[in-house]
């Protein structure tokens, strides 16, 4: 196959025939310079379908004739910067190549290596799978039909069926893209506002579909057994198994139902999670059950509502891990070279998914902004290596001391919490006919809502400070990031462990005999998913809210009463993504802690977020505009997942401690009779075969932990060591791209001396 001729060499015929022979020889010296700065590793280290498709050049060919130059002979393609590159870098393999007569592998045996392998591999991979043009596709699948000749039918029908079932999971995989949930919409947003923001509403279909699943399990596995025998729909009945050694003082659950008598309080229970919701199948403390008899078997509740959790827990991080080692691996790429990521914003940086003017707009001062923010970063770099000692002292103290201040408002929010949800508990025991009904549902609400003043408040204080860290633009918006998601997700946690003091403080003889606090938490996990419940409920109101009262009146002042500079200077509200994703990503969290202690729980923040998602695509459109920093979309996706895998971190950590250590309530719930949540697993181990049990035990042993730990260390420490090769690897092939860029000009020079010296002699 010819390649089309290059721009500025005349194409052949006419005056120009005698011109002729220059360009085939400098086309040979092409490749032939191709294949010199080319080892013998590099060649048969090529991936199928880049083959050399010239012939073997000797050295003597290599020379232009000097019937076409004035000057004398000389191989100038052993002056290109990649054969010297290669001869001072592999001066042994050059010397061996020099005795033996040859300079590199001749490529006619390559190619015939290369064309045995694919056809014997045409069988197992698509053609379509190798990097190769049109033409060389063509042939290889004539070859292909050829062969299928020469085959037994047993082959060719095993062979005809392989691409018919191929065809098949394509044409299915093509089905299913239709089946996607909010396909148009996304599709719409990501041509308005480009890849950024859609990858935002990607990640809260995702959270969409994680929750639904989360909840079929629960479903599958606690709900459905209870649901079939309660309804009498299968021949089957309840096992209650009587609390054995436990004083019937700490079995007394006490459901209040004072609230019923006042006209209100169906909305205090529907938004706390009391009075007719809290012995429902919403909660812990309803699924009082030690199993389910069937005809043939025993369904063990305990165990199966345990597993449920740990199948959840471990889904979702399976799930999330999957999702970001894509975005891991191009954040990594990028992240390696300032000079890459100069490169990818002028000449990929566009989003060719922008459809809308104005998002055209703003993705061009997008850019811009990107390129003056590494400009600055470059700057503050030169200004750090430029640094004297004492302006290096004088921003490290400055920074401590601004560090300190962070962490005095983080502790100054974390005791409010910490105060305001033992208020909460110690208050809200009070009958209810002694509040009003505001009062009532503040005390209720007081740890939700002091949790969500301090996280819009703190983001603020964190924005002010880090102006004065002198950091770069980049690791502003990280550090600042970081310290809100830290902020956001810790404050759960502190509520959690506040209910856990609580819990386990005992202060009299019933909270000793029963071994937590009986007497203001009789189901204690019944109450902590409510705690749960209302904050789920009170995030959903505040989204709410601020779209209804907040977004919407400043969209209409911005835009009718723009004459005002007050309202100018407002301007309109920014669709800011990291906060909307922490604000998500907080929900989540609420619902992984909270997925325990009230199971249907992933149901409701199923339907939170797509609430949400409606929400949001509202703001967006009508009421928002979209920030000036815009994410690309691989980068936001990495974040994201990257966030909510701190998140998931953070939610198994109180759910652990409370599985593991503080004993279960005796009054309620499938753990009545264990002294905590895991003693069902040893339990269920017991009534193992003798055989079961060794191998069990054998596992869990610190026999069996110790080499199996070794082993671990010794594949972690491979896969270290692979990855080091493969960095390697890359380093070498970015010299080797410039390298052949460093040969495309020079080769471009010689060949404009040599027209421009052809040209003169014509003359």
């Amino acid at each position: 196959m010819t390649s089309a001729p290059e721009p500025g060499i005349p194409a052949p015929g006419g005056k120009a025939g005698r011109r002729r022979q220059l360009p085939e020889r400098v086309s040979g010296g092409l490749s032939g310079a191709r294949g010199a700065v080319m080892s013998e590793s590099s060649i048969s280290a090529l991936p199928p379908g880049r083959p050399s498709r010239q012939p073997f050049i000797h050295q003597e060919s290599l020379s232009l004739d000097s019937s076409c130059f004035s000057s004398p002979p000389v191989n100038f393609l052993q002056e290109l910067p990649s054969y010297r590159s290669i001869a001072r870098k592999r001066t042994t393999i050059v010397s061996r190549d020099k005795q033996s007569g040859t300079l590199l592998k001749p490529t006619d045996s390559y190619n015939f290596q290369l064309e045995g392998e694919l056809t014997e591999d045409l069988d197992s991979q698509s053609i379509r799978k190798y990097a190769l043009n049109i033409s060389e596709k063509r042939r290889l699948r004539d070859i292909q039909e050829t062969q299928m000749k020469y085959l037994s039918e047993w082959d060719q029908w095993k062979r005809y069926s392989s691409k018919s079932w191929k065809r098949f999971i394509e044409k299915a995989r093509e089905m299913t893209t239709h089946l996607e949930l909010w396909r148009e919409d996304i599709r719409s947003i990501e041509g308005k506002f480009g890849t950024g923001i859609q990858s935002y509403f990607s990640f809260l279909r995702f959270l969409v579909l994680l929750n639904l699943v989360i909840f079929l399990i629960i479903f599958m596995v606690v709900l459905l057994p209870v649901l079939l025998t309660r309804y009498k729909i299968t021949n089957s009945s309840f096992i209650l198994i009587p609390s054995q050694d436990v004083d019937i003082q700490c079995t007394v659950y006490p459901i209040s139902s004072s609230g019923l008598i006042y006209f209100y309080s169906y909305v205090i229970d529907l938004l706390s999670g009391t009075g007719f919701l809290e012995d429902t199948y919403l909660f812990y403390g309803h699924y009082t059950i030690d199993g389910v008899k069937f005809q043939n078997f025993t369904y063990d509740l305990p165990l199966a509502y345990l597993l449920s959790t740990i199948a959840y827990l471990a889904l979702s991080l399976v799930w999330i891990v999957k999702r970001s080692v894509e975005g891991f691996k191009i954040n990594l790429i990028r992240s390696e070279e300032h000079f890459q990521s100069y490169c990818n914003k002028v000449f990929a940086g566009w989003d060719f998914c922008i459809t809308n003017r104005s998002m055209a707009d703003l993705k061009h001062s997008s850019l811009r902004y990107e390129l003056r923010a590494d400009l600055e970063e470059e700057r503050i770099r030169q200004k750090i290596a430029e640094r004297t000692s004492e302006e290096t002292i004088r921003i490290y103290s400055l920074r401590l001391f601004l560090n300190c201040i962070v962490l005095a408002v983080l502790a100054a929010c974390f005791y409010a919490i910490y105060k305001a949800t033992i208020f909460s508990q110690e208050h809200m025991k009070k009958e209810i006919d002694k509040m009003v009904f505001g009062e009532n549902l503040l005390i209720l609400y007081l740890p939700s809502i002091v949790i969500t003043l301090a996280n819009f408040i703190t983001p603020i204080i964190f924005a002010k400070i880090i102006h004065y860290e002198d950091y770069s633009p980049g690791f502003e918006i990280r550090l600042t990031i970081l310290r809100c998601v830290f902020m956001r997700l810790a404050t759960i946690c502190v509520l959690v462990f506040t209910l856990g003091s609580k819990i386990t403080s005992c202060d009299n003889y019933l909270c000793e005999l029963c071994g937590y606090n009986q007497k203001l938490y009789p189901c204690w996990e019944t109450q902590v998913g409510q705690e749960m419940y209302k904050l789920m409920i009170f995030d959903l109101i505040i989204i709410l809210a601020v779209t209804l009262f907040v977004d919407f009146p400043r969209k209409i002042l911005v835009t009718y009463c723009s004459s005002w500079k007050l309202f100018q200077c407002w301007g309109e509200q920014e669709f800011a993504i990291p906060d909307n994703v922490l604000g998500i990503v907080y929900g989540q969290t609420i619902c992984w802690i909270g997925a325990f202690f009230s199971p249907l729980l992933p149901a409701i923040a199923t339907l939170k977020f797509i609430i949400i998602f409606y929400v949001k695509e509202i703001s967006l459109l009508y009421t928002c505009r979209p920030s000036p920093r815009q994410f690309r979309a691989s980068n936001s996706n990495f974040f994201f997942l990257l966030v909510l895998l701190i998140g998931l971190c953070l939610a198994i950590i109180p759910l652990t401690i409370s599985m593991a250590r503080i004993p279960s309530s005796k009054a309620c719930g499938p753990f009545t009779n264990f002294n905590t949540t895991w003693e069902v697993v040893p339990k269920t181990v017991s009534t193992f075969p003798n055989s079961l049990q060794t191998l069990v035990y054998g596992i869990t042993s610190e026999a069996f932990a110790v080499p199996f730990f070794m082993i671990i260390c010794l594949i972690m420490f491979y896969f270290i060591a692979l990855a080091g090769a493969h960095k390697r690897v890359v380093v070498q092939l970015r010299e080797q791209l410039n390298l052949e860029s460093r040969d495309k000009r020079y080769l471009i020079q010689k060949l404009t001396e040599a027209q421009r010296d052809l040209r003169n002699r014509l003359d």
